[in-house]
């Protein structure tokens, strides 16, 4: 990218500006409340990692559309090939009919996916409707009804994917009774641990007591988990534990499902999350970065897993001609240069990250693979106890300045860049990050 094209980040007006200001307005007046709108962008059209407001500032964003822009805004191929797919036809239910695009992305996904079985997929319009099909599809499998799934996790805000969620209790308040047979245990997360000894251990001896008593093993269809904490404050789990959940599930009989919404397509640096454990589940859901922001998600199962009945689950749209071919193009890019791109910029990222952890006693971890990155804020080192407040303000002055953030947890800043994003922009966000964090926490001292 030339000079001339990285005019950005840049302010022109403070955001919103007028055409902003008559587009919030007329939201606010007619979409669903339950919209979460975390700072007013409005966003006019995109670029590689930079975003342009219908006013005219320009942001460098470092949450990819929290991780679906994986391969940046408006990638020439990826719109070229969506714009050739448009021409032929929009959709033909993939339910009832054949078409190319679709049976070469079910290969492709089954190809990658970990381990040596042979797989399968399924596809869906998003990565709940994902989470809702493993669900089925676990149950139908072992003839089992109960299910686990992890405190902090974030499946989704459909019923079953909402009954595996326990990020926020506003995303299942007043909306009860949940999916029966749905149990939750602690996520193993090493820098809340207080206890003695490994904390994957422990999470394990808390799944063992569960089986003991509340629930017994042999009922169990699956374990859901996310190999890398997303919504819950971008937290990864100790070495071996995706290994000891592993041997866990085989020794009863349970379905190990790992939700790779978030974390996969080569967002930590391999395909998927669980390959940095080394781990095969058995089933594979995904969806977000796979279609650089066309609505298309996936259940990649053993085959000796997906044998459901011939009829006993569809879907009119998933997996679409315009979804599939921007699918197939994304992994293209993903697997020849931005897997090994995100293993690059996440270095550069740490780097600078360690040095601001130095500088700001306020920074009590930072923690992540490639570039799924969490910088956990806290009101003191020792006691850990979260900096909710300080995150917000944080993420608003940045956005302020031309740098789009988001939080996740309790006080963490989640760092989700499209995957193609270059030291450039790495630099130029993380001084944006750091002159905010200068003028946040001298602001909160005084």
């Amino acid at each position: 990218m030339s000079e001339a094209e990285r005019d950005y980040p840049r302010i022109v007006t403070p955001p919103p500006g007028p055409k902003g200001q008559a587009i919030v307005a007329r939201d606010k007046d007619y979409t669903s409340t339950s919209y979460i709108k975390a700072y007013p962008l409005v966003v006019s059209h995109g670029r590689g990692a930079m975003v342009e407001d219908v006013d005219g500032n320009r942001f460098i964003d470092f949450m990819a559309a929290i991780a679906v822009a994986s391969t940046g805004y408006s990638h020439p191929e990826v719109v070229k090939v969506v714009q050739e797919a448009a021409g032929r036809f929009f959709s033909m239910c993939a339910t009832d009919w054949y078409y190319g695009s679709l049976s070469a992305l079910a290969e492709r996904l089954a190809t990658i996916a970990p381990g040596d079985s042979k797989k399968r997929v399924f596809f869906t319009n998003s990565g709940t409707e994902a989470i809702e099909g493993a669900i089925k599809l676990v149950r139908s499998s072992t003839k089992r009804s109960e299910l686990i799934a992890f405190d902090g996790a974030f499946h989704g805000r459909t019923y079953g994917a909402m009954s595996l969620t326990s990020s926020k209790v506003k995303q299942r308040r007043d909306f009860g009774p949940m999916l029966p047979g749905v149990h939750h245990v602690p996520y193993p997360n090493p820098y809340r641990h207080r206890g003695p000894g490994d904390v994957g251990d422990w999470v394990i001896g808390r799944l063992e007591h569960l089986f003991s008593r509340r629930v017994a093993a042999e009922n169990v269809a699956g374990i859901f988990i996310e190999p890398m904490l997303g919504e819950g404050g971008y937290v990864i789990p100790p070495k071996g534990f995706l290994g000891k959940l592993r041997a866990l599930c085989d020794a009863h009989g349970i379905l190990l499902v790992c939700d790779e919404v978030q974390s996969g397509v080569g967002r930590t640096g391999k395909m998927w999350a669980c390959e940095h454990a080394g781990v095969e589940p058995d089933v594979i859901c995904t969806a977000k970065g796979i279609a650089s922001g066309m609505p298309l998600g996936a259940i990649i199962a053993k085959e000796s897993v997906m044998k459901w009945d011939r009829g006993s689950h569809g879907s009119t749209y998933g997996g679409n001609p315009l979804a599939c071919a921007a699918a197939l193009k994304t992994l293209e890019l993903v697997e020849g240069q931005y897997m090994a791109n995100a293993v690059a910029m996440g270095a550069r990222f740490m780097t600078r990250l360690r040095a601001l952890q130095r500088r700001f006693p306020q920074i009590g971890d930072i923690r992540g693979e490639g570039l799924f990155i969490g910088v956990e804020f806290v009101k003191d080192r020792e006691g850990k106890k979260p900096a909710a407040e300080l995150v917000e303000r944080i993420v608003h002055a940045a956005f302020a300045k031309g740098l789009l953030l988001l939080s996740c947890g309790k006080s963490t800043i989640r760092l989700a860049p499209p995957l193609c994003i270059d030291a450039v922009d790495v630099d130029r966000g993380l001084d944006i990050f750091e002159q905010v964090l200068a003028e946040v926490t001298a602001s909160a001292a005084s």
